[in-house]
């Protein structure tokens, strides 16, 4: 080891054989490789090693002995510069090409856009210049667009018919992918920015209904193309797809004849099919193209009595255009334009079919979201839930949509019937003998039972009703609508041997539903957890004996400035040994918006929401802030509920009745909430629970800053900040974490803001079941109680740097952390303890 003064110059390069960094008395300490060696495998497990690590480290590693810890401390200190540094070159890197690359967009949607215009002045003209002319050219004019023949779809049975309707699928989709040929406009609530997932439009006036995305994904063109041919992969409204002929075209493309099936969103239409050419072609200009168009014949297909319960529709030219770009990745445009034959269904429900809106939400924007999704995992930069893989996960979410879909359409092909149903009857009773549970992979853990599966089912129309408001009351508040006994009937269904009739066995639920997260998308849209209910026997033998159920649950839909997204909460019991392969029985809700009676009131009522913590952070019932009346509104959706359950043949009729009354009373449940939660209606009662926007919050925002300021002498938040209502969104949004327990023998989390809940990677429902010893690890519960009576005694501590742990195992390491007594109105009333995190980081 040598070691040398600098005079002037400082050098910190990690190349070559010596390894130099500057210590804070000016001298340069030169490592040699090998010491490096030894300080990178330390760093590699504790990249902030306390002094005791630190001086065992000298003690360890003979090569170390000469160097002083003060020196290696620094040494620490400058890898984790460099660390710093290097995560942020990168992070700025890739926002430097993702702006790039959207740059390019914007520039070519301007061009598109300019197009639009000069087309459209044309147009002006032209029809200003027919104004002025004689009738008879008029007359003219227009029996010659009438008589302008339509290009006709060509026979399927023709390969050469086939390549010319390609070639034709393919320019017209260019055309609507980056020309003028469909009048597009920008998605409502879609901004496109750096942040954004990409650029969104709708049609206007157009036949049918039709969506544009575009955006830059960082996977290579061919894999994209591969990933979204595979529709049933990501599109969960997608029963099956079947590709009936492939045949190479003389291009070197490739021509493919689909045959696809579409779930039906609700019991009150029916499904869809469709009858297609695929064409898939490498252009000059390096980029993949991948088209899509119906062919003719309502009853064409590979199999017509299969089709018999579906509706066929239209697939005007749609497709992706995907272009490799500078520096990997590529950018890609989506099209897609359906005519869904809204003649077919309710006229209640032709709003949902006529809109370009509910398209973009459903398949033009899950497409796009779904490839960033895959590049998001395959960087590698995914944390996974319980040790599961991101495609583990992914394929619980897709199995829990396809098993409420099938429960919702109850196809005869799969073997449902409706049982004991004239028609008039408000819930739907089907029943499969049939179908088994079948595990994912291991046929051993899949489960047949004697009788078979019946589904309760009901659709319903709300009035003035945000359907993410009303699916994140019914995540967040269990209670208020299940019945916990039929959850443990379910539940025990699940479990060879355990088969039992509700009411054989009495249970008691003791109200407490804890969230525990798996994972999320990257917007996180859609979210993937397991719930668990507490519950316990009633009976003598069993009554220390617990009965906690565990649900897997997906919930999307809940943000709600998303125009037409859909709103669903499907969850399923599962064993709490929670297999990879276990067996999934869904039930759920389905909250699908329409189309405001009253025009452009939906977006005004969204417009003149408050932009407060209530709308955007509330867990409870949203209070209504908007200035237009809600009786003018007419906010539309439909509700739709399902929920399963498997029988034994001699209980068919006992489980129907069950089955019937208890969905009814679902029903019940919810249309009370969705009045208590309406513009129009009262707010419902919160509980005990403690929600942000909540005056209760407010006020313990308040007492949070004042007792910050009265027992450390300084203030939480800057004085302009502690005003009024801002209070709370100042301190929701303050950098650091920070989090409210009960003054009780075993405190439990009360409140924490934003920084508080990322940290620990929970919800504000889910905090209130955590416990403060859960977080902290040994050292820190020991420092915690020691400082404990200190706190109790001159009102605040200070906590040295340490570590604790978040909801899904992560360490998380902060610099300190303050504890005060928050104090209520009244000064010597202790209301509750606060933390502060300073400066925290996973490591």
């Amino acid at each position: 080891m040598a070691m040398a003064v600098a005079p002037q110059h400082r050098e910190s390069s990690s190349s070559g054989s010596l390894n130099k960094h500057l210590t804070d008395n000016g001298k340069y300490v030169r490592y040699t490789s090998e010491q490096v060696e030894a300080l990178e495998r330390v760093y590699a497990e504790c990249p902030k090693p306390s002094s005791l690590r630190r001086q065992q480290l000298i003690r360890e590693c003979p090569i170390l002995a000469n160097i002083e810890p003060k020196q290696i401390k620094v040494w620490f200190q400058n890898r984790r510069c460099r660390e710093k540094q290097r995560k942020e070159s990168s992070r700025l890197q890739t926002v430097n090409r993702k702006l790039t690359a959207m740059n390019k967009l914007l520039m070519e949607e301007n061009d598109r856009l300019q197009k639009q215009v000069s087309q459209l002045v044309c147009e002006n003209g032209f029809m200003q210049q027919q104004l002025q002319t004689a009738p008879a050219a008029a007359d003219a004019s227009c029996d010659s667009a009438v008589t302008t023949p339509q290009h006709s779809l060509r026979d399927a049975n023709n390969p050469a018919g086939l390549l010319s309707l390609a070639e034709e699928t393919l320019a017209e989709f260019l055309s609507k992918a980056t020309g003028t040929a469909v009048d597009w406009v920008q998605m409502p609530g879609m901004k496109p920015g750096p942040d954004s997932v990409g650029i969104f439009a709708i049609s206007q006036r157009c036949s049918g209904v039709a969506a544009r995305a575009c955006g830059l994904v960082s996977l290579e063109p061919t894999k994209l193309a591969e990933i979204l041919k595979d529709r049933q992969s990501w599109f969960r409204d997608c029963r099956n797809l079947e590709v009936f002929t492939v045949f190479p075209a003389g291009n070197g493309g490739t021509i493919e004849l689909l045959y696809s099936q579409i779930y039906a969103p609700t019991t009150l239409a029916p499904a869809r099919d469709f009858w297609t050419l695929r064409y898939t072609i490498n252009l000059e200009n390096g980029s993949l193209v991948v088209c899509e168009r119906s062919l003719s014949g309502s009853g064409a297909g590979p199999n017509a009595a299969a089709a018999a319960q579906f509706v066929r529709a239209e697939m005007l030219p749609s497709g992706y255009l995907i272009r490799p770009c500078e520096g990997g990745g590529s950018i890609i445009h989506i099209v897609d334009h359906l005519n869904l034959q809204a003649w077919s269904v309710p006229e209640v429900l032709r709003p949902l079919y006529e809109s370009s809106k509910a398209v973009a939400q459903k398949v033009t924007i899950t497409a796009l979201r779904h490839v960033r999704q895959i590049a998001h995992e395959t960087s590698g930069e995914v944390v996974y839930g319980l040790g599961r893989q991101p495609a583990v996960l992914r394929t619980f979410s897709q199995r829990l949509s396809r098993g409420f879909n099938d429960a919702i359409n109850g196809f005869n092909d799969d073997g449902w019937s409706l049982m004991n149903s004239d028609g008039a009857e408000d819930v739907i009773i089907a029943v499969n003998t049939t179908k088994n549970l079948i595990s994912a992979n291991n046929p051993a853990h899949s489960l047949s039972f004697l009788g078979g599966i019946l589904c309760a089912k009901a659709s319903m129309l709300l009035q003035n009703v945000p359907p993410a408001v009303l699916v994140r009351f019914l995540r967040e508040h269990r209670s208020e609508w299940a019945d916990f006994s039929v959850d443990a009937y379910s539940a025990a269904s699940l479990k060879a041997g355990s088969y039992a009739y509700p009411g054989m066995r009495s249970m008691r639920f003791t109200g407490s539903q804890i969230i525990m997260p798996l994972g999320h998308t990257i917007e996180q849209e859609e979210l993937l957890e397991v719930i668990r209910l507490e519950g316990h026997s009633f009976a003598q033998e069993d009554a220390f004996v617990s009965r906690d159920i565990h649900l897997l649950q997906i919930c999307s839909g809940i943000d709600e400035n998303a125009v037409g997204a859909c709103s669903e909460l499907v969850f399923a019991p599962i064993d709490e040994m929670f297999p990879d392969d276990a067996p999934l029985l869904p039930s759920g809700f389905r909250v699908i918006p329409l189309e405001s009676k009253t025009k452009d009131a939906q977006e005004a009522l969204t417009t003149n929401r408050t932009l407060d913590l209530t709308s955007s952070l509330e867990v409870g019932p949203v209070t209504n802030h908007a200035s237009v009346d809600g009786s003018s509104c007419h906010l539309r959706s439909v509700l739709t509920i399902a929920f399963q359950f498997p029988f034994e043949s001699n209980l068919q009729d006992n489980v129907a009745t069950m089955a019937r009354q208890y969905v009814r009373s679902v029903i019940s449940s919810v249309q009370r909430v969705a009045t208590a939660i309406s513009p129009s209606g009262l707010n419902p009662a919160l509980g005990p629970k403690l929600s942000a926007g909540s005056p209760e919050a407010l006020t313990l925002a308040h007492w949070i800053c004042q007792s910050y300021c009265y027992h450390l002498g300084a203030e939480l938040l800057r004085s302009d900040s502690v005003g009024g209502d801002s209070v709370l969104k100042h301190l929701w949004h303050h950098p650091d974490a920070i989090l409210c327990c009960s003054l009780e023998a075993l405190p439990v989390f009360i409140f924490a803001n934003q920084a508080g809940l990322d940290m620990l990677e929970t919800t504000l429902v889910a905090l209130q079941d955590i416990t403060l010893d859960k977080i902290f690890d040994e050292s820190g519960r020991k420092a915690l109680f020691t400082d404990f009576a200190k706190l109790m005694q001159q009102g605040f501590a200070c906590l040295p740097a340490g570590i604790c742990m978040s909801t899904m195992g992560r360490n998380v390491s902060y610099e300190q952390a303050v504890s005060w007594k928050v104090l209520a109105a009244e000064e010597n009333t202790v209301h509750c303890i606060a933390f502060s995190f300073v400066n925290w980081s996973f490591l």
